[in-house]
């Protein structure tokens, strides 16, 4: 039996749930809104995935992506993307030393375990795809030298969909690289009462409660959650309705049905169970596939569309154990 087919076992469950429970309750004490956002960044933690937040400002995206990384205890960077923002600022470029007369590599900020991509949409698309090599790869290339990034390597991208002016949207070869999209709204009344009474006298100090050693004993914990053959076809069945709604110039990718798979990996990982369901592939559905949607021009308009095309998908894309979806 190879390594990719040893499944994780019950009792490597436990542990992980219990080390990933841990993680979500430090986050929680500087964080405080609903637990969706937080689930669907640990599904892209454990699934090796990148992390896309959307949000208007002030609702907390940079408060959580800074928890979470520091959480994480991983190296940590931070990049505030500018109109004035060049790739070598966040990949690095040579330097000439002038006692010796020889260029050694300055490193970008992307040189980090977690890279904190505050506002990616304010950088021009020449900047923005500085990351696409980073987030897919794993690496990047500098003056036709490549150089490997740390492992693990997590992207956490926020930006503001309301205001258009000055920025500029992501491609859509950039926006399939993230696994996720996160929807920040306002919190709710009781939430926010508790978020004016924890931060009105000091902000709270979030610890390190992993390393990366965890983090990838975690990933390949996931890695190793047992899927039916079945839910293979359940998945593509649902990115391939995404292909011929009549609402949607461009479907989910094939790209797109793998990482639907693995973050249905994690959330099973989530929920404390070595197995994924068919409850597990739906709840991660509109956060993995919502986003990666290409709608015709008369849909483009109507915020909703993306969402109410993948309950469409969910509601009419069948599942029987044994049976291939239809």
């Amino acid at each position: 039996m190879t390594a990719a087919n040893v499944v994780a076992t019950t009792n490597e469950i436990a542990p992980a749930k219990e080390r990933i429970d841990e993680l979500r309750r430090e986050v929680a004490r500087a964080y405080i809104g609903t637990s969706r956002s937080l689930d669907a960044m640990l599904v892209a933690l454990l699934a090796k995935g990148h992390v896309l937040l959307e949000g208007v400002p002030g609702v907390a995206k940079t408060t959580l992506v800074k928890a979470f990384a520091t959480a994480l205890g991983c190296s940590a960077r931070r990049i505030q993307f500018t109109p004035d923002l060049l790739p070598a600022d966040i990949t690095g470029t040579y330097v000439l030393s002038p006692k010796d007369g020889t260029f050694t590599l300055r490193a970008g900020p992307v040189f980090a375990n977690v890279v904190l991509a505050d506002e990616i949409n304010r950088a021009p698309a020449k900047t923005q795809s500085a990351l696409l090599e980073a987030m897919q790869e794993g690496q990047v290339t500098i003056e036709g030298d490549r150089f490997e990034l740390p492992r693990p390597f997590l992207v956490l991208a926020t930006q503001n969909p309301i205001d258009l002016e000055g920025t500029y949207p992501l491609p859509e070869a950039q926006i399939d690289r993230f696994l996720v999209r996160v929807s920040m709204g306002y919190p709710q009344p009781r939430e926010e009462s508790q978020m004016v009474r924890t931060y009105g006298v000091e902000a709270p100090t979030v610890h390190p409660v992993l390393n990366p050693e965890d983090m990838s004993a975690l990933q390949a914990t996931c890695a190793r959650i047992h899927v039916e053959d079945d839910l293979f076809d359940y998945a593509v069945g649902i990115t391939g309705f995404t292909r011929t709604h009549p609402r949607v110039a461009l479907g989910a990718s094939p790209r797109a049905t793998l990482g639907l798979v693995q973050a249905s990996k994690a959330y099973a990982l989530l929920n404390g169970r070595a197995f994924v369901t068919p409850d597990d592939v739906r709840a991660v559905a509109p956060n993995v596939l919502a986003h990666r949607l290409v709608l015709t021009a008369d849909a483009e308009h109507e915020p909703k569309m993306r969402q109410h095309v993948i309950d469409e998908a969910l509601s009419k894309v069948g599942y029987r154990r044994g049976v291939r979806a239809v």
